[in-house]
């Protein structure tokens, strides 16, 4: 198995009210503190099958302008998805199976490019975004628990697709399995390592409670599985891979 990323954006920054404010409110953060931040997905090579867990934007979306005081700018453009996913010698209809953490856009609008792909989703965020045909598999989470996590599906040998509410109503995980570490693919639990170092929420959810929950859920997880944390909005997220950092809490 190899796990790779696909990178669309970096060199951004988010301030820690954005990051860390979910729960106590962003006026009790430092809008002057900021964090890295970047934009990256990514792919699973299980030797047999391709597989993506979210895909970004359509090809052709542009940097959103820098400004002071801004609370997310993701960073300049480094590709677009499918470019991106040129570069690292794949072809958009080898992709068999695409697993989506979460409805937003930026995990979502390239779903378009990827003709032999099934697509993996939760049945809440599936009704969101109103997918439908026979390549959409609504996820019933059948193989029940998974560690710490109550409801989860084997989607191959070694990769998990787990229900993770809080950020969406329907937003899960994915954990891939490879020569005794666990890569989390986590989508948005938070938008930093900053934020799950201290254990906070960032302002960007749907049901807080769960979000809570999940976050227990997860850190649970890390303290107890050699886990390498897989961001997708720092650069942290391409780097931990890189070097199979695990994270320490």
């Amino acid at each position: 198995m190899e796990i790779k990323a696909v990178r669309m954006f970096d060199g951004g920054f988010m301030n820690q009210s954005f990051a860390f404010g979910g729960e106590e409110g962003k006026e009790n953060f430092d809008d002057q503190i900021i964090y890295r931040s970047s934009l990256q997905n990514f792919l699973i090579d299980t030797g047999s099958e391709v597989i993506l867990v979210d895909t970004g934007f359509q090809n052709d979306m542009q940097a959103q302008p820098k400004k002071l005081g801004a609370p997310l700018y993701m960073g300049e453009k480094v590709a677009d998805y499918t470019a991106s996913l040129a570069s690292l010698g794949y072809k958009a209809e080898q992709v068999t199976k695409i697993l989506i953490t979460h409805k937003h856009p930026d995990h979502t609008a390239a779903l378009q490019y990827f003709p032999n792909a099934k697509i993996y989703i939760s049945p809440q965020d599936a009704e969101a975004m109103k997918l439908s045909g026979e390549n959409v598999v609504r996820v019933s989470y059948k193989d029940g628990a998974y560690h710490n996590f109550p409801a989860s599906e084997k989607i191959a040998d070694g990769v998990y697709f787990i229900s993770a509410k809080g950020h969406t109503k329907g937003n899960s995980i994915v954990i891939a399995e490879n020569d005794g570490l666990f890569y989390m693919m986590h989508g948005d639990v938070t938008y930093c390592d900053a934020a799950l170092k201290a254990n906070k929420l960032s302002i960007v959810f749907e049901d807080i409670d769960a979000a809570r929950t999940t976050l227990d859920r997860v850190r649970e997880f890390i303290k107890n599985n050699q886990t390498v944390y897989l961001s997708t909005h720092c650069p942290e997220g391409y780097e931990n891979l890189e070097m199979k950092r695990v994270m320490k809490l």
